[in-house]
Order: structure tokens, then C-alpha cells, then sequence
């Protein structure tokens, strides 16, 4: 039936020319696996009742965890991660009737979708787990139930940040900890997953006080650094299962361009909803993931206004899901998705995680969703079982987009992104030093634990602001407010502004995301509704909104200066031409930015730009550079192309490339270039961290400079255009409404990096 649809797509006059490629996935039947001893009876009986035998990558984490061996699975969605951990967990309890669990998830609406399989679990065996989630909506009346005869609790790290203080009152739980399970541990990466390591090495530092020392298991979508970035997050080897035993039906992965002539006629939304509605109407139960809040209703909107007086019974099948329903409305609109009730959902990535939708026939994925591991694993979500599907990716006019239109092979061919841990970042470390003492003294020599960083300069900087005090039994927190209120796991800086809607607290950020997402007259989206910035108080850091149900989104442009603090590394690249090469350099920064306007956008239309008066801010970062040689000027000067802007568009590519390598956001990574830098007194590109004291980014684009120069190359090289556009060297941030810009320039640069 699949292969009809698809010669369906392929036949139609609008679709055809637009379908650029068609990745055919060949079915896997199962590969099992084998236990060197048996499970205890409850086990064996339940997976006996629920028809289910141990695929290879279950029995080999289920054989790791027996050994006390941390794990780490990243085998696909889909593919039973779940059962490969729960399974021992369980034999573990019955083993050992006192032994406890801690599960962590990144989203509250995943611990509590996880929980009833626990639960469901625990009633088929017998097994006496108790399993509950305690996290901010738990109530204090439950609490202490949970802390005390809970064995298996699912939180998430927010939640974790705020116990650990509490620990006294864990004592019988820590006392007996024997696993702890990171799901979805793919997404502590950035300023978040760098923190989270030093909150799980604050967490083994209790449990050691305690007498336990528990074993971890990560469950994660692929990765092209697992062993590293699992060490690094926890400070403890791991063992890496990612064999995927578990059947797989055909799968037809189809990449659909509406700019594949350069200009388009519809947009990518509008292109969408065409295709939602193609396959909803051949009654393919169909999931559209879409980039925005606002999308995800409008596509839904747009989808029932067509069909409701051809199809009316259609229209009442289709449904929008976002975060920021209640509840009680998502868990509705998942069991009436799983049971088939619903026959299209549009959603944000609230869906990407493992919640349990069922089977679908089809995913529609609106827009390169900013990583390999998130498109992966949205499109898995259709094909569940071993029947036939499909999934689609649809492109923006953005430069991975378009690459990936235009080099599917590189999707498809390549291993997944490098996840980064920084444990280096002087102002986590400070504030994560803070939240141990504040949970036990430290004795001299145990902030070893917390590596990578300069700990007595810290520490003796720290007791000088008052914050840390030395005494008898170790270092003590000695600030007024708890350490755990002045230390966010999502933000670097403590200098956060708060964001009020009719007098109400909704959301706390930095500075610099202030600046950039809350500024006057910006559409802010949180927890799924549309809010409008009416004022901005620099001086008591408050962001005062109101909501608004508005057609256009806000983009905020800023400007960068720069200074060469020190070099930390120096790299020549040779040449194989006769023509000399350059050196790459990483080193310490401090940067001045400025936020000089914001650009007004409807759906893809751009609507006008309005000026900000916001102070500069300055902050010291990690970033690389390199300079271009006067042999590439000249060649450039006798083309008659423009220097400086060939530098610029070499930039801007160059940053939009490096997400695809390093698992960050455009917007995390930081620019400049120019034709004769003060520092280096020479043409030179600069991209760094935007991040206070950089959190590995820089690093890491340094060490894969050579793969991320020559992706960057293929790009701007095979871009159809003529002379730029925002699918190879245009940025949507350029404070410089992207001027000047020379796209053959930029493009003999980029040779020059290769030859």
C-alpha cells in the first residue's frame, strides 16, 4: 500500500518535481538474545504473558547490569530501551528486597507516561516497587509516602537540583540506591547537560556518604561520541550496547524541497498542510511535527477549514498538540491518537519523546528540526510494529535544510552529532560548588570530584564574595538564600530576569537570552501560549508581558566586537597545493554584543525591522579563528569579488554548518568577521561560545574543523543561487541585514581552507 502512496506523490503535478529523493529502508526481522541465567519465575511469567522475548541489545544490557556495569543503550526509538532496563531493575529487587531507583526524565509528561508501565510492571509480577513520580506537581501530602516506601522514583533533574539539600529526609532511599536511569540522556548537553553532570557527581557524593554506590544507565538516541559524552556527564566508564535487535518494518524516508527552484510558490507551512492532507485523506493515521506552538495550530486550523465541507467526519479527526494544555487534555489527545480516534495530530517535538502513541503510518516532519538525533527520532515514531511507513522531511530555506536537500547521502551516510559536557565553564563549576557544600562540607582534596577546573582559585573566590567558608569539619555555603534558588540548571549566569504576566512569575532567563527572545516589543512563546513584551526593567531585571494571539514572530539581530584574550591551541594547516595554508587557532575571548533591532515575520514573509536601545554585553568566551591569507585577497581582488563580504558569508555558513557536527543551536554559536582585525592584523573569522566562560562548543568545532570547513564548502558551492541567499549564507541574527555579502568570495575562501 506505502509504494502506491509514494507513486502517488510521484505522480502528481505539484508534489513530483518537489520529492527529491527516496531513502528506502529494508525491513529487519528480530535478533534475540540469550540471559546466562535464568530470570526469577515473576519475570520469566511476565514476559511470557505480555509474548515477549528478549531482543539481542535487552539480554546484552540486562547481562551488563548483572555484571555492575554501567550502561549506556542507544539503540533507535522504538526499539524497547525500556524493557531493556526495567527487566533487571526488577530482577534486582526481588534479589534484594531493600534496593531502590532513581529514574530521571527530561519532561514531567515522560516520567509520568513511563510510570504506568512501571505500575503496570509491578501489578504482573508481584514485584513490590511502589513506583511514583515526585517532582514540582507532586503533593506535599504524598511526599513524604514516597520518600519513605517508594523503591522506584521518577523525577526529573529540576527536581533532583532542589532533593539534594533534602537529602536527610532520603536517608532509607540514597541508603539503598542501586541503579539510576538517565532516559532521553541525549538531551543534557549544552549549559543543561553541563550542569547535570556535576548535579549527578553531587548525587554519587551523597549516595557514597550513605554507603551506596549506584549504577547507571543511560538510555540515548544515537550519538557519535556515547562512551565519551557518558563519561564525561557522569565521571564513571560505560559499556556501549547499540546493536538493535528488534524488527523493523520498510520504511520510505522521503526528503520534499518546496524550494527546489530556488524561489518556491508556497511555503514550507503551506506545503505541509498539502501533504498532511494528502495522506489523511488515503486514511493514513498521520503525526506533523512542526517547529513552532503557533504552527502546530495553524497547520491543524488550516487542515479542518478544507475539509470540512467535503469531509466533515475528517475534520473532527484532527487535532493540534502542544505543551501548555493541561494534563488531563494531552493524556486525551495521546490515548485517542494511540486507539486511532484521532487520524492527524500537528505538534511541537512535546511528541519526539518516547510517549507511548502507538503505531503510525506516517510522520511529517515540517522544517529540519536542528539535529540529526531529533529527526531521527521523530521520524521513528511512525512504523512502530513491523508494517510498512513513512516518514518526511520538509525543508525551510535554511542552509542544513537545503544541504540536505541537495546531499541526502550525508544524512543518511554520516554518524549522528558530537553531544558536549563542559566541565570546565568557571561559573557552573562556582555555582555547582556551592550547591555541594550547601549538601555536605568539603573536605579538603574531595572537590577532585569535580575536575577540569581551576577548584582553589574558585573556592578561595567563592570565600572571598562570602558565599564559601572553611571551618573545622570543611567547606561550608555560606551565603543568605539557598544555594539551590540562586544556581539554575538551564542558565550559566545568575543574573536572571524575571518574566511577569499580570503580576505572576511565568519563566526566569539570563541576560543574554533576555536580550534576545524578551526585549521590548517581542513575541515571546512559552508553554504554549503567545505572549507580547510590553516593558523591559533593566534595572530590577523584570520583563513584563501580556498575551496575545498574533499571525507574526520576532527575530532579534546583533552586532559582535571582540578581543584576543590568550591562545590556548595552535593548529597549522598545510596546503597540498603550492599555495601556503593557515593556521586555525582556539582561544579565550571577550566579546561585546549588542542588540541593535529586532526583524517583524509573518509565516515566511518579512514584515519590517524596529530598532532596540539595550546596553552592550560583555562577556569572556572560547572561540576559534583563523586568518586568510593576501595570496586569496588578491585572487579575490583580480575577480573583482568583495573581500569583506565573502568573509561575512564564509562566517555565516560556517556557523549554520556546525550544528550538524557539534549538538548545538545556531543561535549558541557567536560571529565575526572582518577584513583586518586589531589583534591580528589581518582578514580574520572569528566563532565562539555564546555562552560566559563557553561550554565546549568552540572546542569541539576546533578539533572537526576540517569536516565542518568542507560541508561548509559543498554548501555555499552547490547552492543554486546566484549571489546568496538565506539557503547558504544568509543569517537570519546578522545585525548587518546581511551586508556586505559575496557569495563567490565566500566560496574561494572555502576552497582555499580545502586545498
Amino acid at each position: 500500500m506505502m509504494e502506491e502512496i509514494i507513486a502517488g506523490l510521484r505522480n502528481d503535478p505539484h508534489f513530483r518535481d518537489r520529492l527529491v529523493h527516496c531513502e528506502i529502508l529494508p525491513p529487519k526481522d528480530p535478533v534475540y538474545g540469550t540471559l546466562t541465567e535464568d530470570l526469577p519465575d515473576p519475570l520469566r511469567q511476565y514476559l511470557k504473558k505480555k509474548n515477549l522475548e528478549l531482543y539481542n541489545h535487552q539480554a546484552e544490557t540486562a547481562e551488563a547490569m548483572g555484571a555492575g556495569v554501567n550502561v549506556i543503550i542507544t539503540t533507535p526509538t522504538a526499539s524497547g530501551k525500556t524493557l531493556a532496563y526495567t527487566v533487571p531493575i526488577f530482577r534486582e529487587m526481588i534479589r534484594d528486597p531493600g534496593a531502590t531507583a532513581l529514574f530521571l526524565y527530561p519532561t514531567k509528561a515522560l516520567a509520568n507516561d513511563q510510570l504506568k508501565v512501571l505500575r503496570e510492571m509491578e501489578k504482573a509480577t508481584g514485584i513490590d516497587a511502589r513506583p511514583a513520580v515526585y517532582d514540582g506537581d507532586t503533593p506535599a501530602s504524598r511526599r513524604p509516602g514516597i520518600r519513605e516506601r517508594s523503591r522506584i522514583v521518577l523525577s526529573n533533574p529540576h527536581e533532583l537540583h532542589q532533593i539534594l539539600p533534602w537529602h536527610h529526609k532520603w536517608q532509607a532511599f540514597l541508603r539503598n540506591l542501586q541503579f539510576v536511569v538517565l532516559d532521553e540522556a541525549h538531551r543534557y548537553r549544552g549549559v543543561l547537560g553541563s550542569n547535570m553532570a556535576f548535579l549527578i557527581r553531587r548525587l554519587r557524593r551523597i549516595a557514597l556518604s550513605y554507603g551506596s554506590d549506584p549504577r547507571f544507565v543511560l538510555s540515548s538516541a544515537t550519538l557519535a561520541n556515547p562512551l565519551e559524552f557518558s563519561e564525561r556527564l557522569t565521571g564513571l566508564p560505560f559499556e556501549l550496547i547499540d546493536r538493535d535487535g528488534s524488527p523493523k518494518g520498510k520504511k520510505y524516508f522521503l526528503f520534499y524541497n518546496p524550494y527546489f527552484d530556488g524561489a518556491g510558490t508556497l511555503s514550507t507551512h503551506q506545503e505541509t498542510r498539502d501533504l498532511f492532507l494528502f495522506f489523511l485523506r488515503r486514511h493514513l493515521q498521520t503525526l506533523c511535527f512542526t517547529v513552532s506552538r503557533k504552527m502546530a495550530e495553524l497547520i491543524a486550523q488550516w487542515s479542518k477549514k478544507s475539509v470540512r465541507e467535503s469531509d466533515p467526519g475528517l475534520a473532527e479527526r484532527i487535532a493540534a498538540y502542544r505543551a501548555g494544555y493541561l494534563p488531563e487534555e494531552r493524556r486525551d489527545l495521546e490515548n485517542r491518537l494511540k486507539r486511532g480516534a484521532l487520524l492527524g495530530v500537528t505538534s511541537t517535538n512535546a511528541l519526539e519523546l518516547g510517549i507511548d502513541v502507538g503505531s503510525l503510518d506516517c510522520v511529517i516532519i515540517s522544517g529540519y528540526p536542528g539535529t540529526t538525533i531529533s529527526t531521527w527520532q521523530q521520524a521513528g515514531r511512525s512504523g512502530r510494529g513491523t508494517g510498512e511507513s513513512t516518514a518526511v522531511l520538509v525543508a525551510f530555506e535554511n542552509p542544513l535544510d537545503q544541504y540536505f536537500m541537495r546531499h541526502p547521502d550525508v544524512f543518511f551516510g554520516k554518524s549522528h552529532e558530537h553531544a558536549i559536557i563542559d566541565l570546565a565553564n568557571p561559573h557552573i563549576l562556582s555555582g555547582q560548588l556551592l550547591c555541594a557544600a550547601a549538601e555536605m562540607p568539603l573536605l579538603p582534596g574531595e572537590e577532585t570530584a569535580f575536575p577540569d577546573g581551576d577548584i582553589p582559585g574558585i573556592m578561595k573566590a567563592l570565600e572571598d564574595e562570602g558565599l564559601l567558608k572553611e571551618t573545622p569539619h570543611g567547606w561550608v555555603y555560606a551565603g543568605r538564600s539557598r544555594a539551590t534558588e540562586i544556581v539554575s540548571m538551564d542558565h550559566i549566569s545568575s543574573d536572571a530576569y524575571r518574566v511577569l504576566c499580570e503580576g505572576e512569575t511565568i519563566e526566569t532567563m539570563d541576560q543574554a537570552q533576555a536580550f534576545r527572545e524578551a526585549h521590548p516589543g517581542a513575541v515571546l512563546l512559552h508553554q504554549g501560549e503567545t505572549y507580547i513584551v510590553e516593558e523591559m526593567d533593566l534595572r530590577n531585571h523584570i520583563v513584563r508581558v501580556k498575551k496575545g494571539d498574533v499571525d507574526y514572530y520576532t527575530e532579534a539581530m546583533k552586532v559582535a566586537d571582540l578581543s584576543v584574550l590568550r591562545e590556548i591551541s595552535h593548529r597549522v594547516i598545510l596546503s597540498s597545493s603550492k599555495g601556503p595554508g593557515f593556521s586555525l587557532i582556539l582561544g579565550d575571548l571577550e566579546v561585546t554584543e549588542r542588540f541593535i533591532g529586532y526583524k517583524v515575520i509573518q509565516r515566511d514573509r518579512f514584515l519590517g525591522m524596529e530598532k532596540l536601545d539595550l546596553p552592550p554585553l560583555t562577556f569572556k568566551t572560547v572561540g576559534l579563528w583563523f586568518s586568510v591569507s593576501e595570496d586569496t585577497l588578491k585572487k579575490i581582488s583580480e575577480r573583482k569579488r568583495d573581500a569583506a563580504g565573502g568573509l561575512h558569508g564564509a562566517e555565516h555558513a560556517l556557523i549554520a554548518v556546525m550544528p550538524f557536527h557539534v549538538l548545538c543551536d545556531r543561535w549558541d554559536m557567536g560571529g565575526l568577521s572582518t577584513p583586518r582585525h586589531p589583534d591580528t592584523m589581518r582578514p580574520t573569522i572569528f566563532v565562539y561560545d555564546g555562552f560566559e566562560g563557553g561550554i565546549g562548543l568552540a572546542e569541539k568545532a576546533f578539533d572537526l574543523f576540517g569536516e565542518i570547513s568542507s560541508m561548509t564548502l559543498e554548501l555555499v558551492r552547490d547552492c543554486p543561487c546566484e549571489d546568496g541567499c538565506p539557503a547558504c549564507i544568509y543569517s537570519p541574527k546578522c545585525g548587518n541585514d546581511n551586508k556586505p555579502l559575496d557569495k563567490e568570495a565566500a566560496r574561494m575562501i572555502l576552497e582555499k581552507l580545502q586545498d
